[in-house]
Formats: structure tokens, C-alpha cells, sequence
């Protein structure tokens, strides 16, 4: 099990409450002949990232892949608290609270998701999770098309293709008109959006950082739609860019949606995942799943309850919005934790990302490297490299994962390669990175 170390301010509570004052009065029962005279030459302590990368060195030193690979799932460092908690057994056994006034703990742990999630989004309200986060845009979808009772929609070809497939089939079955808006430069071609508009639309969707990385321009988007009565969709799928940018609801965003995968929750091999849907106010009878309320009880104690429930077992019927996630209130849990145990740190941490990612970058700009797309971005970035797909294999012999071949879904980039850099990637690691790039060019 991983040690999470106490703090000076944990150690005075513990000396204060065992009645002694110092670490020295705790220990002077011990003989002082018995005792250490000379001052331990004790190396200098390593943070938990880098002592539990040392581990895995030692452990993996003739196997370890070092992956930059991101498109759509990421690989964020996990503090010890996340695993150490998430897994007491009270929280590891719990299943959707049918009975809600004897699972205040649940509930509890999803209404401090639902308002982490609003404090990250500017949103009025989050549901209680979703599968993952192309479910969780097909939801989006459905919900603006039961507001506004139009069918057609409106999805940039910059949105994760998997996440595009996915709404394919749900549009497919719901017999909805689902177009694709064209890309410029590798974001959102605006003059494409603006064509495709018309009286028919229910909804654009966009997603920012786009699967290129870039970072759509919101707000130039969101006046385009004012005009049209349509509503504005974001997915997310890295989401701690949202702790950096501009709140998608200070951007004209009616819907954020997405994949929380990057908060507390490890890559598993590609899952289970954890989706999340959150909106304005005027949607909250049309949202699926379940809304957890504050409240008291009849003692007049803070309890917590389900305010609303949309789905088709809690007597909807043929009006329900379904959405059964009983299986991901685990990776809520984790969410609550991760986000509660950074706080006000989470931006650092973001900022962290996107500097050591540009870091890479500027290496490969200054040796002369050719970037697809010299544009803002987050932690991820295009870079064009002749005999992609091959080149990429020779890094794996070496060690790296490179990064994601994109010419296999966007014909236009047959030689661009996907590379994303989180907290995970030391700057020697980096170099070490950059220097097969540099010997193999």
C-alpha cells in the first residue's frame, strides 16, 4: 500500500493531543547513549512522482515504454490518496443509491462531483456521470434535439473520430440528420459552419482542445450560433485544459460534455472510463441519469437526495432520458478525490503540462522540424515527419511510444504525427526523446 506522509501541522495535532510538545519530549524515554549523535546523511527527499518513476525504473529497466501518446486518453500521474481511499471497502462495494436515504455517503461523494464539475465548467449543472466520453457527447446530442425539437446536427470533422462514430450510430437510430463541418488549418473551418446553418439545426458540436490538439476559438463560434437559436456543444476529452482556459460557459458554451479519464483515473488498457455531462439551467428536466440535491433531514441535518431522476425504472416511461451508469460511480469517487486533493493546485498543474509540452515543441521548431499546425494548444501537438508510420516504429524499438499516427483517419495527414506531453515527462526524458529524433532524422 502507498504511504501518504503527515504533515508538520498533523504531527503538532498528534504530539498536542498524546500531551507532549515536540518529537524530542516523545522520545527522550530512549536512552541517550542508545541514541544517534551524528546528523544521517540522508539523501535529499524526492517528491511522490519522482520517487514512485525511480520504482518503476528499477522495476521496468529493460522494459518500460515511455509513451507520448495521448489522442484522447491520458497518462496524468495518481496520488497515493486516490487509490488509498477509493478502495476502503465502503466505497469499493457501493452500487447506485436505489434507496437514497440509506446511501448518504453516495450521495454525498456524487453531489461534490456534480459540483466540482460546475466549478470546472461554469455550468449550472452536471448529471450524476457517464459511461465515457463518446457516450456522454451522444447524450449531449439527444438532449439538444428534445429541446429544441429539431433533427439536424452539426459536428466538426475536428472532434475525436471515435467520438463522431459513436454519435453516428445513436443519430442512425434516432433517425437524426448528423453532418460534418470541415476543418481549416486544423481547427473548425468557421465559413464551412456558417454554410451548413440553417433553420433545421439543432446543435453544433465542437471540441477544444480539438483532436489536433488545438484550441478552438469558442467564442468566435458562439457568435456565429447566436444568431441561429442553435445550441452550442463542447466535448472535452482532456480535461484538465479546463483548468487553464476560459470557462466553456463564459464562452457561449450551452453544453460541455466529455471524458474525466485524466482526473484520478488510470488508462487501464482503455478503461472503464468516466463521461460527464453539464449544461445551463434550462436543461435540467431533459438531462439523463440522476441529480443529486442538497437538503435536511428531519432533524434539520445536512443530508443529500435524489432530486431528480429522468430515468425509465423511476416511472418515465416512454419520456425517460435513461443513462445507466452504475458501474462508474467508482471513477466518480476518484474524481472527487483527485480534484479535492489538488484544489487551487490543479492550474499549476495544468500550466505544468502545457509548459513542459511546449518545451518539447520549441525543440523541434528550433531544430528545424516542420509543425502541421503552428497554433494554440494545450499539451498536444502535430509535427510532421516524413515516413510517419515507420518512424514511429523505430522509436518503439528505442523505448518510446512516439506518439499517434494520424494518417490513418485524416487521409490529408499521412505523414503527421500526434504527440502529447504530460507532468509524467521529466525534462531529461524529454531530451532523451528529442535526441533519437534529432540522431534519426
Amino acid at each position: 500500500m502507498s504511504f501518504i506522509s503527515h504533515s508538520l501541522e498533523d504531527q503538532q495535532k498528534m504530539l498536542e493531543a498524546i500531551g507532549v510538545s515536540s518529537l524530542d519530549d516523545l522520545f527522550k524515554d530512549i536512552p541517550a547513549k542508545v541514541r544517534i549523535k551524528d546528523k544521517l546523511e540522508i539523501p535529499t527527499a524526492l517528491s511522490e512522482i519522482e520517487l514512485t518513476t525511480k520504482i518503476e525504473d528499477l522495476a521496468f529497466s529493460q522494459d518500460k515504454l515511455v509513451s507520448f501518446l495521448g489522442a484522447g486518453l491520458y497518462e496524468h500521474y495518481i496520488p497515493a490518496i486516490v487509490d488509498d481511499l477509493s478502495s476502503r471497502s465502503e466505497f469499493y462495494t457501493a452500487y447506485t443509491p436505489y434507496q437514497p436515504e440509506v446511501s448518504q455517503g453516495t450521495l454525498t461523494a456524487i453531489f461534490e462531483f456534480q459540483s466540482l464539475i460546475c466549478k470546472l465548467t461554469g455550468m449550472d449543472l452536471t448529471n450524476a456521470s457517464m459511461y465515457d466520453g463518446a457516450t456522454s457527447l451522444a447524450e449531449a446530442v439527444l438532449m439538444s434535439t428534445r429541446s429544441n425539437k429539431k433533427k439536424k446536427i452539426l459536428v466538426s470533422k475536428a472532434v475525436h473520430p471515435n467520438y463522431r462514430q459513436v454519435l453516428k450510430t445513436y443519430t442512425w437510430a434516432a433517425e437524426l440528420d448528423l453532418q460534418e463541418v470541415e476543418i481549416e488549418l486544423g481547427e473548425t473551418s468557421c465559413q464551412n459552419l456558417e454554410d451548413q446553418l440553417d433553420d433545421q439545426v439543432s446543435c453544433v458540436v465542437v471540441q477544444s482542445p480539438n483532436f489536433l490538439g488545438i484550441i478552438e476559438d469558442l467564442k468566435k463560434i458562439a457568435t456565429i450560433l447566436a444568431t441561429k437559436q442553435v445550441n452550442f456543444i463542447l466535448t472535452v476529452t482532456e480535461p484538465l485544459s479546463l483548468a487553464l482556459l476560459k470557462k466553456p460557459a463564459d464562452c457561449g458554451v450551452d453544453i460541455t460534455c466529455g471524458e474525466l479519464q485524466s482526473f484520478g483515473n488510470s488508462l487501464s488498457f482503455g478503461g472503464p472510463l468516466l463521461g460527464f455531462i453539464a449544461a445551463k439551467e434550462k436543461f435540467i428536466r431533459l438531462m439523463p441519469g440522476r441529480l443529486v440535491g442538497q437538503t435536511v433531514d428531519a432533524a434539520g441535518d445536512e443530508a443529500y437526495a435524489l432530486t431528480l431522476q429522468t430515468r425509465e425504472q423511476h416511472i418515465r416511461r416512454e419520456r425517460a432520458t435513461s443513462n445507466i451508469c452504475s458501474n462508474e460511480g467508482l471513477l466518480a469517487l476518484r474524481t472527487v478525490i483527485y480534484l479535492s486533493y489538488f484544489g487551487n493546485k490543479l492550474k499549476d498543474l495544468a500550466l505544468l503540462n502545457h509548459k513542459l509540452a511546449n518545451y518539447l515543441k520549441s525543440k523541434f521548431s528550433q531544430a528545424g522540424f516542420q509543425l502541421a499546425f503552428p497554433k494554440p494548444f494545450f499539451n498536444e501537438f502535430g509535427l510532421k515527419v516524413k515516413g510517419a508510420r515507420d518512424f514511429l516504429t523505430k522509436l518503439e524499438i528505442e523505448g518510446f511510444k512516439g506518439g499517434y499516427y494520424l494518417g490513418d483517419l485524416y487521409p490529408d495527414l499521412t505523414e503527421t504525427i500526434l504527440i502529447c506531453v504530460t507532468e509524467k515527462h521529466s525534462p531529461q526524458v524529454i531530451d532523451d526523446f528529442f535526441a533519437f529524433w534529432e540522431k534519426n532524422r
